[in-house]
């Protein structure tokens, strides 16, 4: 039942509601479009790891005080994990068994010490902006997303669970504190989207336990919240379209599924990934229209 339940923490977040006044922008590297930022971002979701690395070091290197760039760099390697490991497939998504309790075998030891280290910098320069101004959209994004990523990496990746429960814990408080002061942070929706949508898929049993604890989950909501990054995005848009291409396939909406590869495949030409989802996509959406009287 644990592992059935900490498979709500993989893609970080629990949904949030807001009442907070919010803050009055912020024009930091999270919430614009840097096009050094950009450029490493595609450089990731086109899977050429060592060069996003490359980017994101070389505009973190003149920007040594932004927390950002280093959450960047660990995005990277966690990313790359998950990608080496076949995390962000339909044949894991579409597998309960793995969907529900993590990778087989152990991730590299390397790339996730290389995480670990980008992971504790980012909370350190946050946390020192945190000091001069509590509530400080930039900083709280950059934490939001560091217990994030340690949460999936812990769920899906080490098989920690209890571990990942904490980091769930930890981001979704980050969350709520984010979006009252930046109604607009809209990445961080991919966070909440997935964990809505995780939450909502699991039975009957483990939803009401989370839902004792305070913990709510909605499918459709999880999937809405997808399309918001989707729609008006900054770095993380396509990963949501990842996100919510595979959580199409696992509810039978191939034909919502290849468009969103189709998208990706067509943005990211040079991308293995993205090709062969499409292909499997596109197969299963000419099934399902063969089947329609």
């Amino acid at each position: 039942m644990l592992r059935r339940i900490d498979a709500l923490s993989f893609l970080l977040l629990t949904a949030t509601t807001c009442s907070a006044v919010p803050h009055q922008g912020s024009g930091g590297p999270a919430f614009t479009s840097v096009p050094e930022l950009s450029a490493g971002f595609h450089s990731l979701y086109a899977q050429n790891f060592s060069r996003a690395r490359e980017q994101f070091d070389d505009w973190e290197a003149q920007h040594p005080e932004e927390p950002f760039g280093e959450v960047a760099v660990a995005a990277s390697y966690l990313f790359e994990e998950l990608f080496r490991q076949g995390v962000l497939s339909s044949d894991f998504f579409l597998n309960d068994k793995r969907f529900l309790n993590g990778i087989e075998g152990k991730p590299d030891a390397e790339r996730m010490k290389s995480f670990e280290e980008a992971i504790s910098l980012a909370r350190k320069l946050a946390k020192k902006r945190l000091t001069t101004h509590a509530r400080e959209p930039e900083a709280l994004f950059a934490l939001t997303l560091a217990a994030g990523m340690e949460c999936n990496a812990d769920m899906m990746l080490r098989k920690q669970h209890i571990e990942s429960l904490k980091r769930l814990k930890e981001a979704n408080e980050y969350a709520k504190q984010l979006l009252a002061e930046q109604p607009d942070a809209v990445d961080a929706y991919v966070a909440l989207g997935s964990a809505n949508y995780i939450i909502g898929s699991l039975s009957g049993g483990a939803r009401f336990m989370l839902w004792f604890g305070g913990i709510h989950g909605d499918k459709k909501l999880g999937m809405e919240q997808l399309e918001k990054t989707i729609d008006n995005g900054r770095y993380l848009q396509p990963f949501a379209k990842i996100l919510l291409a595979l959580a199409a396939r696992r509810e039978k909406q191939d034909i919502v599924a290849q468009r969103l590869l189709g998208e990706l495949n067509e943005e990211y030409p040079e991308s293995p990934l993205f090709a062969t989802e499409y292909a499997k996509a596109t197969a299963a959406a000419s099934v399902m229209v063969g089947k329609k009287p």
